[in-house]
Parts: C-alpha cells; sequence; structure tokens
C-alpha cells in the first residue's frame, strides 16, 4: 500500500514538472515570436550612426536643461 501510494506521489510530482516545463517552454517561445514580429513590422527609427540623442545641443542648453531638472526634482515636497 505504501509503495502504491509512494509512486503515485512520484508520477503526480512529474507530470506537475512536466507541465510546468512544456508551459515555460511555450511562454519563452511565445514572447521570441512576438519579439520578432515587432521588430519586423515596427522597425525602430535609426538615429545618426553612434551618435547619442542629444548630439544637437549646444553646451549651454545641457546645462540649462540639466539645471531645470534638478530644481524641478528638489522643488517636489517629501513625505
Amino acid at each position: 500500500m505504501q509503495e502504491n501510494l509512494l509512486g503515485q506521489g512520484v508520477e503526480l510530482m512529474l507530470f506537475g514538472m512536466a507541465t510546468v516545463i512544456a508551459f515555460l517552454t511555450l511562454l519563452v517561445l511565445a514572447t521570441s515570436l512576438m519579439s520578432l514580429l515587432i521588430k519586423r513590422f515596427f522597425p525602430s527609427p535609426s538615429r545618426g550612426a553612434g551618435q547619442p540623442p542629444d548630439a544637437g545641443l549646444s553646451e549651454d542648453a545641457r546645462l540649462g536643461i540639466i539645471s531645470a531638472a534638478i530644481h524641478r526634482h528638489r522643488s517636489k515636497t517629501e513625505p
């Protein structure tokens, strides 16, 4: 009786583990497929080769943006 119960427990454990592995494999495949579809049908707009996003800004403009961001951050009320 005890061996039968132990065998059923092992069988149930293996079935559960196989179910989880199958589900995770399907999940990885589905997300990979969706990623490929998104990249194919909605390509990201390309910037200049190797240019950072703010390459056209002057040094004064960058300092102004940074100063405004710091000022806005510090002006928020802290809890």
